[in-house]
């Protein structure tokens, strides 16, 4: 697939969804946000789970900057779960959303989920989590099996996690997730592989994670698409997003 073929959100006659999704760790706005902005409009997403929200002083003034530059909307997150948060644009409808807290490890940085799900069209429905797991290796693992729990306590027909895992796709709890949810870029690769770091991409420690029934179509680092420049992805922050586009089932007709 080329960069040019990741197809745009819309909704298909058959009631299905196809929905652009962007995972991005924005280290809390702290590099050049204008390029940050200019490199998310150009991906056009439907939905962007961000991490490291900026979450001390004003940081609703600065989400609410944020998702205004790039033509969303807050949907939840950010100070209120340490960091993850979740943007939309309105063509998604929030059928509802909640902030979940982890168990703070005495010494190490709370960590929480964003999460919320919407519908795309009249029936297509999806479950959307943005994480930011640990650095610490056995609170890393804990976290990946509470996000696999929370994923199934949505209720959500169809969802997807997404996220800066901190592990590359080797470790235990990377491959703990892709062993009950689809790896978007080893289902589907598109674009780049490596999202760490910018100056030097070496590593893919952010993913896209969809469940069962989810089509992926095409998943990856976004390197060469119109609007994205080398420089933007330098500039922004110091991780590079990772874009996929999914095809979200209808439910079923009663």
């Amino acid at each position: 697939m080329t960069l040019a073929d990741l197809p745009a959100g819309r909704t298909e006659p058959d009631g299905s969804a196809i929905v652009r999704l962007l995972s991005y760790n924005i280290r809390s706005m702290r590099d050049d946000r204008r390029a940050l902005a200019r490199v998310i409009r150009a991906c056009a997403p439907d939905v962007v789970c961000v991490q490291e929200a900026p979450r001390f002083f004003r940081w609703r003034k600065h989400a609410a900057w944020l998702a205004r530059e790039c033509g969303l909307v807050y949907v939840t997150g950010g100070a209120t779960a340490t960091g993850p948060m979740i943007l939309a644009t309105l063509r998604a409808t929030v059928l509802r959303s909640e902030d979940v807290l982890l168990p703070l490890t005495p010494g190490l940085h709370r960590r929480g989920f964003a999460t919320a799900v919407l519908e795309f069209g009249p029936a297509a429905e999806l479950g959307v989590l943005s994480c930011h797991l640990s650095l610490q290796t056995d609170e890393r693992q804990a976290q990946g099996r509470m996000l696999l729990d929370r994923l199934a306590a949505m209720g959500a027909a169809h969802s997807v996690a997404a996220g800066d895992l901190n592990e590359r796709p080797r470790g235990r709890t990377f491959r703990q997730l892709a062993a009950r949810l689809q790896d978007g870029w080893a289902v589907a690769p598109w674009g780049g592989e490596y999202t760490s770091t910018p100056q030097r991409p070496h590593q893919r420690i952010d993913a896209v994670l969809a469940s069962d029934g989810v089509e992926v179509l095409g998943c990856g680092v976004p390197h060469g698409l119109e609007g994205v420049s080398p420089a933007d992805l330098r500039a922004a922050t110091d991780h590079l997003p990772v874009l996929a586009a999914l095809r979200v089932p209808p439910r079923p007709a009663s």
